[in-house]
């Protein structure tokens, strides 16, 4: 047996131990990397931000490079589960950690913030995240011309709001969101930018959208965490005796799906029309266009029992007058809705995350809103 093939084995071997045989970072499954400066085990997609800060970490594949001993000893040695309780002693519950399904520079800053800054190191240490004031200028799309322009936003702990001016010494906010009912995801491919983050927020309980982002991935992605900090904050004055495992899943959360289908009116008698739509839990939006500040309606999915389902087809006497002839039919206790999609495998992806939602029981906040909606409709 060569050498490299005794490294190898030995490589191999060290990848089965607890924790090694998922990405360090993002968790994806078989991470095929390592890096050989940190001892820990990453997939194909963290090595490439690992080797864009050549001084923290050197990567290295594990079928394909050439392993010195003492560089495979070091992985024995330490690996991910110890590195873990090093780099990220102190992560606060506020902090998105993302998953391989993230977007690249959640994950970038997430992996940039361990091991180059050295941030979740020290249980003492005040983090940039948690100052009572985030102020700054960010680029905002407009609702009637979809140019960018620069903006400045105020991120306050203290009132819990996120404010935005037109002008940096203007006196009076263009809009004033509260961080209870905000959301914040990524959204690169639908702004166009790599640094490009949606807001979702009610006011008036109409659901309003901006668009944003940065030139500096880092900044956006401190503003998000920031955000989210807040919003913490928030929440901890609201539900004392809530622990943070309660209270994590409250923050900011990625969309379950969105994408176009085709929907008809009340009637059902309309032609059908091509429409966005978004599902955010249990709230089913539908825009014009992916980029419209406000909704042009929804639809909301409350628990089975109490009488909302989805299944496959149309009703009976209802034909697509548009090429997409995959339909959905939602019933709620007051009407139903009817969708189609492009193709088979969309309906069935759309009609598994409605009957997901459909099956998880609602909370107290859930009722309310569900209550609340139906007042506006």
């Amino acid at each position: 047996m060569t050498s490299n093939e005794r490294t190898t084995r030995a490589l191999k071997d060290i990848l089965q131990r607890q924790g090694n045989n998922y990405c360090a970072d993002c968790g994806a499954p078989d991470p095929e990397w390592g890096s050989c400066t940190l001892g820990v085990f990453i997939c194909l997609g963290c090595s490439g931000i690992h080797r864009n800060i050549p001084d923290v970490s050197k990567v290295k594949s594990l079928r394909l490079s050439r392993w010195e001993e003492s560089e495979v000893e070091f992985m024995a040695k330490n690996g991910n589960e110890a590195m873990k309780k090093i780099y990220e002693a102190a992560v606060p519950v506020y902090y998105y950690k993302p998953t391989h399904k993230d977007c690249q520079i959640l994950r970038e800053q997430w992996i940039r913030a361990k091991y180059e800054r050295k941030e979740f190191t020290d249980p003492g240490k005040t983090l940039i995240y948690e100052a009572d004031t985030k102020d700054g200028m960010l680029m905002k799309r407009g609702r009637d011309n979809g140019q960018f322009l620069s903006r400045r936003f105020v991120l306050s702990q203290r009132e819990g709001t996120l404010k935005y001016f037109t002008k940096y010494d203007a006196k009076e906010p263009k809009a004033v969101m509260k961080v209870d009912s905000m959301n914040a995801s990524f959204q690169p491919q639908k702004i166009g930018n790599p640094n490009g983050l949606q807001i979702t927020y009610l006011r008036d309980y109409v659901t309003r959208n901006i668009f944003l982002y940065h030139e500096s991935a880092k900044e956006i992605v401190d503003w998000f965490n920031s955000i989210r900090a807040v919003q913490l904050h928030y929440l901890k004055v609201a539900f004392p005796g809530a622990s943070d495992a309660e209270l994590e899943p409250k923050l900011t959360r990625n969309f379950l799906k969105e994408g176009y289908m085709e929907k008809t009116g009340p009637r059902q008698t309309e032609g059908f029309k091509k429409r966005w739509f978004t599902l955010d839990h249990r709230r089913l939006m539908y825009f014009k266009d992916p980029l419209d500040a406000f909704a042009k309606g929804e639809v909301y999915l409350g628990h089975r029992d109490l009488g909302y389902s989805a299944s496959p087809g149309l009703p009976a006497g209802i034909h697509s007058n548009g090429l997409w002839q995959h339909g959905i039919t939602i019933l709620t206790p007051e009407r139903s809705y009817v969708f189609t999609c492009e193709t088979e495998s969309e309906q069935q992806d759309w009609l598994k995350h409605f009957n997901d939602v459909m099956d998880t029981q609602m909370s107290p906040q859930e009722y309310s809103m569900e209550a609340l909606l139906k007042i506006k409709h």
